[in-house]
């Protein structure tokens, strides 16, 4: 380990799946839990120079007001958080609070994109400063968006920077401003959501041209991680698949937001980009998302996997997959910080496709089985260590 202050800036720093890594830190740091669900604490792993839990500084951006201390009460009611844990960790989360600054909503921003992006800089930059921090990795947990239209000015840095001073034009959606203004500041980025962030062309530029890693899209938890694990199991043994069909059951935030079907298109598609890679796009894969507030935090998925044998013998797969997300979620998002953190420490930059492990449609990765990506991931380790 490394005892480099290190900070964590979360975009969307009061929702669930922050208030769950940031709590899980605080109980990490006072020796309340073990690291479990946490891959940086695997023994192949042991030996790459990692921030340690107690050098560890979080802050972040969010657009609600919501105390953290009140969102730990309610993930506790729902079975994330144990409730015994809420006492010795309030102190905690009261200061990650007071670090927390408003970010940037796009129906309440007077002004040009890049007025936003330089007081979201500026918010970075001061707790770099403020903490004396070696490095910020910032990590996008907030809300999924809706898929973005493309622009011509997406492709291409200057041009896009031309159309973020103009106050009469929005070219970027919060996301990918976020991802903008955490490489304006020299932070390197993961985008833990489906949402458009960092993966824009301009964005890869200005990367490289900082010389900053950055890694994403969409953090692999559940129904999709039991897919990739599945999926090499049926083409390895040459039996064909001819139709995968899911059913997802939410409750909490997450839930609320893909309740609308205009956000849901981005998590729909990036979970079916990950099945056509493994199976091919001729299976038919139908999927659907459902709210149910009821469930609060806890995530269902039911999947129907019809395949065919030898002589055309016809067979079912069903699998039931019933989980917390936020708990699957929070140690990844400390996982990624850590590695992330580590690789700007080495020197890497640009897209860090060997991240592709923890994420559903990974940035700089075509490999989506999941025992290839777990290898991948231990060989880049080895390389840091």
């Amino acid at each position: 380990m490394t005892d480099e202050p290190t900070g964590l800036w979360l975009i969307g720093a009061r929702g669930s799946v922050a208030t769950t890594a940031i709590s899980g830190l605080l109980a990490l740091r006072a020796g309340l839990a073990p690291p479990t669900g946490c891959v940086t604490g695997q023994p192949e792993l042991a030996d790459v120079p990692l921030p340690g839990w107690d050098h560890l500084v979080v802050g972040g951006h969010d657009i609600v007001q919501t105390p953290l201390v009140k969102h730990a009460e309610e993930l506790a009611h729902s079975g994330v958080l144990p409730h015994e844990l809420l006492v010795p960790i309030t102190a905690g989360l009261r200061a990650v609070d007071a670090e927390i600054r408003d970010g940037y909503h796009p129906e309440t921003h007077r002004g040009s994109q890049a007025e936003a992006a330089q007081r979201l800089v500026a918010d970075i930059a001061g707790f770099r400063e403020r903490h004396r921090l070696a490095r910020v990795v910032v990590i996008n947990v907030a809300s999924t968006e809706p898929p973005v239209e493309a622009v011509p000015e997406h492709g291409d840095l200057a041009a896009l920077e031309a159309a973020l001073a103009d106050p009469r034009r929005s070219v970027l959606p919060p996301s990918s401003l976020a991802a903008y203004a955490a490489l304006s500041a020299d932070c390197p980025f993961v985008d833990f959501t489906p949402s458009t962030g960092v993966a824009l062309p301009a964005l890869d530029e200005l990367a490289c041209r900082r010389r900053l890693p950055y890694a994403g899209r969409d953090g692999k938890t559940g129904e999709t991680l039991v897919r990739t694990v599945l999926a090499p199991m049926f083409t390895a043994r040459a039996l064909h698949v001819r139709s995968w069909a899911g059913t997802n059951l939410l409750g909490g935030g997450d839930g609320a937001t893909l309740d609308d079907p205009v956000r849901a298109v981005s998590k729909l598609e990036s979970k079916a980009r990950g099945l056509a890679a493994l199976l091919g796009s001729d299976v038919t894969a139908p999927l659907h998302i459902d709210h149910v507030p009821d469930l609060h935090e806890q995530k269902t998925a039911w999947d129907h996997v019809s395949f065919e044998g030898f002589l055309g013998a016809r067979m079912t797969l069903e699998f039931t997959w019933t989980g917390l997300d936020s708990s699957l979620a929070a140690p990844l998002v400390l996982d990624l910080a850590r590695l992330v953190a580590a690789a700007h420490a080495h020197g890497q930059w640009g897209a860090l496709g060997s991240l592709a492990f923890f994420f559903k449609d990974p940035i700089g990765s075509d490999e989506h089985r999941f025992a290839e990506q777990t290898r991948a991931l231990y060989r880049w380790a080895r390389e840091l260590a």
